[in-house]
């Protein structure tokens, strides 16, 4: 659309993680610890990454988050999952798999080599208007309360954990959910996304001797029960940033534009806040929206964060790219102990 459009590319790569923004009055330079134009291949962009030492990560018991970030219409659904049409009976080819599926691949190969001792199963949410749904459970999606407890901070009350232990098996729960997950069109994106959706990955391994109830997910482990290690990989879907003039919405749209504004804004101030240095960080405001709560272990943290940032090349989306781009530069100066 853009190249039919005639608009001009403002966005130009330079190498070792540099990109270079340059328009009539804007010149501007950022650095990241990798940069993907757009002739980079989906594996380039999952090996270029450091996906692969995540999920190693998550593995050994860490608490993983990767986010895609970014305008509306920039890519983050395909970065994450690929093309949009695929479903159990039209996979998509193989070359074309986002980097949710590469990791379920890569997950699997590690813990078959690592023998039995790995349970893996799988939650997914999405945050629509603010409101938690669940988007595994039978049935039409209904909202869920969000608790907050000393042991687990906050965490979604009765939301539904699949077990799974085949490729399959996960590909079709997140092909599953994401078809419940809600989309519209607009004047800048045919399937936009309209909720934030986080798909998590629970890994817990187990020392072999100990007995294994595969329905306890829910409960906390007791300090003394058994050495087993938990960890997560959880890959979060933002919906996208957008003017609502430039999209065109009015009713129900807008008022669900408005809502993902708010949640991204509050992630921006959490993000934000923890880029000053540790002496003089103020309270971290996570209460702000469900998506900060939500966020609050892998944003400040024990968490190990990967934040893919993705932005049009189009002199058209210049305001929003440079928005993003200075928003991820912010989340770069993030560090946490995990």
């Amino acid at each position: 659309t853009e190249t039919r459009r005639g608009d001009r590319r403002v966005v130009h790569s330079l190498g070792d993680g540099t990109v270079h923004v340059n328009a009539a009055r804007h010149e501007a330079t950022f650095g990241f610890s990798a940069v993907f134009d757009a002739g980079a291949s989906q594996e380039a962009v999952f090996e270029g990454s450091g996906m692969r030492q995540l999920v190693e990560l998550a593995i050994d018991g860490l608490s993983c988050t990767i986010f895609a970030f970014g305008q509306t219409g920039s890519g983050k659904t395909y970065t994450l999952m690929g093309p949009l049409g695929q479903s159990e009976a039209q996979p998509a080819a193989p070359a074309l798999l986002g980097l949710m599926q590469r990791s379920f691949a890569c997950l699997l190969e590690q813990s078959r080599s690592r023998g039995p001792g790995l349970a893996l199963s799988a939650s997914y949410l999405e945050i629509y208007n603010e409101q938690v749904r669940d988007l595994l459970s039978p049935g039409p999606p209904c909202a869920l309360p969000l608790r907050w407890s000393k042991t687990r901070g906050f965490y979604v009350e009765n939301q539904l954990s699949v077990d799974f232990e085949s490729l399959e098996a996960i590909t079709d729960l997140l092909l599953q959910g994401s078809r419940r997950r809600r989309t519209s069109a607009h004047a800048l994106n045919r399937h936009s996304s309209r909720s934030h959706a986080l798909l998590t990955v629970h890994i817990r391994s187990r020392a072999v001797s100990t007995q294994h109830h595969p329905h306890t997910v829910h409960v906390p482990p007791q300090p003394s029960a058994c050495p087993s290690k938990q960890g997560t990989l959880c890959f979060v879907d933002l919906a996208g940033s957008e003017r609502v003039k430039d999209t065109g919405s009015t009713g129900q749209l807008s008022v669900e534009a408005n809502n993902i504004n708010r949640s991204l804004l509050a992630l921006g101030h959490c993000i934000s806040l923890l880029a000053k240095p540790q002496g003089k960080r103020t309270h971290i405001p996570y209460r702000d929206s469900k998506l900060t709560r939500l966020l609050a272990r892998s944003l400040g943290g024990s968490g190990v964060t990967l934040m893919v940032a993705c932005v049009s090349p189009s002199s058209r989306c210049l305001s929003e790219t440079l928005s993003t781009l200075h928003y991820a530069s912010r989340a770069r100066r993030v560090t946490t102990r995990p």
